[in-house]
């Protein structure tokens, strides 16, 4: 690939980040789009659609705002994690901090970013080498091939090289100092996350998987167990239920809530017999006062149904501790002599809970692990067949010698020519990328995690070591075998040319840059899916919530990937194509601005893993700088410089001794909090008398029982059918009576219950309110 093909792929990419850019900002001001970019914020506050010219104005104003916005309000929006995932973009505060910050308090080390080093160094220094490597006459600008600025143009033997090997030691150990400062700044990031919020439930709570059964259900064995071996700990617990039973049961309750809803029955009264004039005749319902709910018949309805719910416990179970130190000895602790039964583990917070996966069997994790790791290698070696395709693109004119028509193509070097050589083949392959993501996330669940934030790190690890493979190294090496066939005599041959191939493969990799990266940002703020479904939704099926969907949360496991994937590349081309620099700084200053956004805008905040994806970064910022020592050792092996290979391979040995040693300092801090910290937590709220209030949050806090329809606020009585399961079947079964509501308190409740229905809008007359609850126990049928 020539310069004019990677500046015709530079200006398609830039003529649509434009366009994309001013259409969003046109487009955010149209209150008829608030729920696409502004996510909660729309339910909170409806926007009143009042003409006005400056709708259709472009502005920079999300800009400003972006840029304005601290890292304490960030944190407050998304959490550690967003906090974690700016990190790994700037790799420092660099844009924010430099211009707001005093001179005198200004600190190289703090302000500077990895790759802004780089970039002077190497574009300064580096980049001239490359290009007067060798005495050979130069092209024009235009028609010259970009592979003259790298370090393949430095004749074998250059003394030259010296230069590349110190350049590749100041960025190596730039790395460690940045690296180690970010590493100890999350870690307590994440210490403050653990301490900050005393009502952090999963810390008094273990998830049991692979309960014997012994007695007459599995509750009774967990009973039996932790009264027998934690009776001064343990506090209660509550058990796991098929998922089917459940969402058959939840289902059911909703139908009939919507039958009767749809419904007129302020005409009808109690009845058995049909009528027929209410709308619905298949199934008559009896509505029930609560003077009948709290009969002594509705009570046996209910123990039976109960009863009829115990045969449906999964060996698992979720068992609450009086204090986190004792819950965090339980999770860590060898139950069994038989390690297949009793195994525990901390349990993720309420709303980070995967129901589904706790009722899978813990002897067949194991086979669904296997099952997921190979899906995810035979994609990965199936998906070698378009990233070929890809580059019988790029070496277009490696291919003239066998196709004529590729030669006639080639020898007019036209647009159409650029295009199809620089822009086509990122464009391809960003295409192609997009059906990763989601199989992945699906491959994740599969291997059964527990949290939902389990599943989008495990996603994150797959979708990483996917594009590190198929955009990184399965672009190389096709490459580099379809432009020299005719002389790769070994298998001994191909670390020397992956070596070559990594240099003249940056050209490629600029031009993915361009499309995947900036026009990326673009489309990542437009969100142009989301867009089209709220467009249909409002046109088509005139807002009957058809193709609606939940306020999005912030993909981590694409993102976190793609971020380090451009990280991987600028390492590699640092000291060997430092022309690919420039972009990347741009691609990440965007990064920063776009990102910031979104986050302030338009995804909401689930759950926070508190810094979970900071070893995955680390991890890959390691092996992104081994990797560059490899192919730098390998281009040095290749142009006979001893010296520099020698220098080379202790920086290797180095980097190894500083991974070691990050991963014994910082790793095990964010694998499980400490029992230092959770005692002195303990010891605190004990003395507050915080204690008593958490152990009557635990009674509510956890529930499998979730409606589809709980986000609409407007449903009160769906709101009211959550309480009622979550009171019924996700009681405590507690070792202590004092734990235990006494019949005093739950007759207070329901007169609490009643005062409040007494208030709602849909009032039956005669003083019969219908609610979800009378519906789970008033079917009859004809």
């Amino acid at each position: 690939m020539n310069l004019s093909a990677l500046l015709t792929s530079a200006g398609i990419n830039i003529a649509l980040c434009a366009l994309l850019s001013t259409l969003y900002s046109i487009l955010r001001k149209q209150p008829s789009n608030g729920k696409v970019y502004f996510g909660q914020r729309f339910a909170q506050v409806q926007l009143k659609d009042q003409f006005s010219l400056d709708r259709f104005v472009p502005s920079a104003g999300w800009i400003v705002k972006a840029w304005e916005t601290t890292e304490e309000e960030l944190s407050a929006i998304g959490g550690v994690d967003a906090i974690v995932f700016f990190r790994i973009v700037v790799f420092w505060k660099v844009f924010h901090n430099f211009f707001t910050s005093s001179p005198l308090s200004f600190s190289l080390s703090h302000y500077i970013r990895l790759f802004s080093f780089a970039g002077v160094i190497c574009i300064c220094v580096v980049l001239p080498l490359n290009y007067f490597g060798q005495p050979v006459h130069h092209k024009r600008l235009r028609a010259e091939s970009l592979e003259v600025f790298t370090i393949g143009n430095i004749k074998e033997g250059s003394e030259w090289l010296w230069v590349h090997c110190l350049a590749l030691y100041g960025i190596t150990f730039c790395a460690f100092t940045l690296l180690y400062i970010e590493s100890k700044s999350i870690a307590k990031k994440r210490i403050n996350y653990i301490t900050s919020n005393r009502q952090k439930l999963g810390l008094f709570t273990v998830i049991v998987r692979a309960i014997p059964f012994s007695g007459d259900s599995y509750s009774d064995s967990v009973t039996n167990f932790f009264t027998n071996y934690y009776s001064s700990s343990y506090m209660s617990h509550q058990m796991v239920y098929l998922p089917s039973t459940v969402r058959e049961l939840v289902r059911e309750a909703e139908y009939m809530y919507n039958m009767l809803k749809s419904t007129d029955v302020s005409q009808c009264g109690p009845s058995m017999v049909r009528c027929g004039l209410c709308g619905s005749s298949e199934k008559p319902f009896t509505i029930l006062s609560r003077r009948l709910y709290s009969s002594d018949s509705d009570d046996d309805d209910r123990r039976g149904l109960a009863e009829d719910l115990r045969e449906q416990e999964c060996a698992a179970a979720l068992v609450f501790f009086r204090t986190r130190y004792a819950a965090l000895v339980a999770a860590q602790t060898l139950q069994s002599p038989n390690p297949m039964h009793w195994v525990t583990d901390i349990a993720p917070e309420p709303s980070d809970v995967f129901w589904t996966n706790l009722c899978v069997p813990y002897r067949l994790l194991w086979v669904r692990k296997i099952g997921t790791h190979l899906g995810a290698l035979l994609l990965m070696i199936f998906f070698f067949v378009p990233v070929s395709i890809v580059q019988s693109l790029v070496h277009l004119e490696r291919l003239k010698e066998k196709f004529a028509f590729v030669r006639r193509l080639s020898n007019k070097r036209n647009f159409i020519f650029d295009m199809v050589t620089g822009y086509l083949p990122s464009v391809m392959l960003m295409l192609f990328l997009y059906a990763v993501p989601p199989v992945m996330s699906t491959l994740a669940a599969l291997e059964g995690p527990i949290s939902r934030s389990g599943r989008k790190i495990s996603a994150c690890h797959k979708v990483l070591l996917f594009m590190i493979w198929n955009v990184f190294f399965s672009n190389i090496l096709s490459g580099s075998v379809l432009e020299s066939i005719d002389r790769i005599q070994s298998l001994t041959d191909i670390p020397l040319k992956l070596a070559s191939g990594v240099p003249s493969m940056a050209v490629f990799f600029m031009s993915y840059v361009l499309t995947s990266g900036w026009t990326g940002l673009a489309s990542e703020l437009m969100q142009p899916f989301v867009l089209l479904c709220h467009w249909l939704d409002k046109t088509i099926f005139l807002g009957k919530g058809v193709v609606s969907y939940d306020p999005l949360t912030f993909p981590y496991h694409t993102e976190i990937p793609r971020i380090l994937l451009f990280g991987l590349l600028g390492f590699t081309a640092s000291v060997t194509a430092p022309l690919m620099l420039p972009f990347l700084m741009v691609y990440f200053f965007l990064a920063y601005l776009v990102y910031r956004n979104q986050f302030i805008n338009v995804y909401i905040t689930k759950y926070d893993t508190g810094g979970l994806y900071w070893p995955i970064a680390h991890n890959a910022i390691i092996f992104s700088l081994l990797l560059t020592q490899t192919i730098v050792l390998g281009v040095f092996t290749l142009k006979k410089a001893k010296y520099s290979s020698s220098f080379t391979t202790t920086l290797i040995i180095c980097t190894l001794l500083f991974h070691f040693y990050c991963r014994q300092r910082f790793f095990p801090l964010f694998k499980s909090p400490s029992a230092q910290v959770v005692m002195e937590m303990d010891r605190q709220d004990e003395h507050s008398g915080r204690l008593k209030e958490i152990h009557q949050m635990l009674r509510s806090a956890y529930c499998q029982f979730q409606s589809s329809s709980s986000n609409s606020p407007n449903d009160r009585e769906l709101q009211e059918l959550n309480e009622y399961l979550r009171s019924t079947f996700c009681t405590f079964k507690s070792n202590s009576h004092h734990n235990s509501p006494t019949s005093g308190q739950i007759d207070q409740v329901k007169n609490e219950d009643d005062r409040e229905l007494q208030d709602a809008d849909d009032i039956i007359p005669g003083d019969l309110p219908i609610t979800p609850l009378h519906m789970m126990f008033s079917l009859n049928d004809p």
